[in-house]
């Protein structure tokens, strides 16, 4: 499909800066029985049933984002990819500054050599710190890798280091948060319970090509980023239990979605998992494990957007945005968010 039907305008002011505070107050465009309505997050237990399952992501993000030098020169890199205990690959800014062999220093206590160099600023380092050690040193020298559609002074803002990171927040790895994930807190959660709806999680630790823009005109002809996840077998057991017995799977994010969907069989079973999934979800597709979405809102022409599209239906989609730009919805990491049914749920009632 052509790229450019995934654009539309977006207005600045329409970038949400900060999370809503208290987090389930964020509004909640609820499209989740073919219609359309205006709602806040924190009525979630009274749209889903007893019985359904909401799968969210526990990967928690490190701070990702170093600031040092190569010689006097200085660089910015922000990882996204873990290659082993000690080495990562990172987008570097400038790229140029940094060269094979080389040294990135953060300070006198925390560097990295750079083994690699590839296309569009990517660089792979090798620290001199690995494992735990090196998640202290990222945690006491690195700054939380925001988006670069949020507006911040260098090094971020201290309230930054809570406000990206969800409730589900226990495995380090991610370096850009599950967005959907922001809009829980603990009264949400037991609110949920209250009403029946089962809760678990599962591992996707997301990647900065999250971000990347699809740079090709054709989506045929763009890649994914790969980006590690795991599903245990009780979780598996669960989801194929519950829509066995008339329940709905309602991932919490895209990434929650996208990880359900690679451990799925044609057939709807969901299997175990451990590895990393590429996985690229575009109209057309059929979905396979997952019956409904919460999802914050998107940019245009992102891979983030297509999958919606494909989820919901494209036309839905376009007008739910439409919808929401009218009614000055914020958008983006930190912003509102939706509630969408599989659109051949819809279709099928219809």
């Amino acid at each position: 499909m052509k790229v450019d039907l995934f654009d539309f305008e977006l207005p600045r002011e329409r970038i949400a800066e900060h999370p809503a505070n208290p987090r389930d107050a964020a509004r909640m465009l609820d499209l989740s029985a073919g219609g359309m309505s205006d709602r806040i997050v924190r009525e979630l237990p009274d749209i889903l049933r007893p019985g359904d399952l909401l799968i969210s992501n526990d990967t928690r993000v490190i701070p990702a984002r170093l600031f040092g030098k190569r010689g006097d020169a200085k660089v910015e890199v922000t990882l996204h990819k873990q290659e082993g205990l000690g080495t990562w690959v990172a987008f570097a800014k400038p790229a140029k500054k940094l060269r094979i062999g080389e040294t990135f220093k953060v300070n006198d206590e925390f560097e990295a050599e750079v083994l690699d160099k590839k296309d569009g600023g990517e660089v792979t380092l090798k620290f001199n710190r690995s494992g735990a050690d090196l998640i202290a040193a990222l945690e006491k020298y690195g700054v939380m890798p925001l988006p670069p559609y949020i507006r911040r002074e260098t090094g971020g803002d201290d309230q930054d280091k809570s406000d990206y990171q969800t409730i589900f927040a226990q495995k380090d790895g991610a370096v850009a948060a599950p967005t959907a994930g922001l809009h829980f807190t603990p009264e949400l959660l037991a609110n949920l319970d209250a009403r029946g709806i089962n809760r678990r999680t599962i591992t996707l630790h997301v990647g900065a090509g999250t971000f990347l823009p699809v740079k090709v005109d054709d989506t045929e002809d763009h890649k994914m980023h790969a980006e590690w996840g795991s599903i245990s077998k009780e979780i598996a057991d669960l989801i194929n239990e519950t829509r066995a017995t008339g329940g709905r799977v309602v991932a919490v994010g895209t990434t929650s979605l996208r990880l359900l969907e690679s451990a799925a069989r044609e057939d709807g079973v969901v299997e175990p998992f451990e590895a990393e999934t590429d996985i690229f979800i575009t109209p057309g597709y059929k979905f396979r494990a997952v019956d409904m979405l919460l999802t914050n809102f998107h940019l245009p022409r992102s891979t983030l957007f297509m999958l919606v599209s494909a989820f919901a239906g494209f036309d839905r989609m376009k007008a739910a945005y439409n919808h929401a730009i009218e009614n000055e919805y914020r958008f983006y990491s930190y912003g509102d968010c939706s509630l969408l049914e599989c659109a051949s749920k819809i279709d099928a009632r219809t």
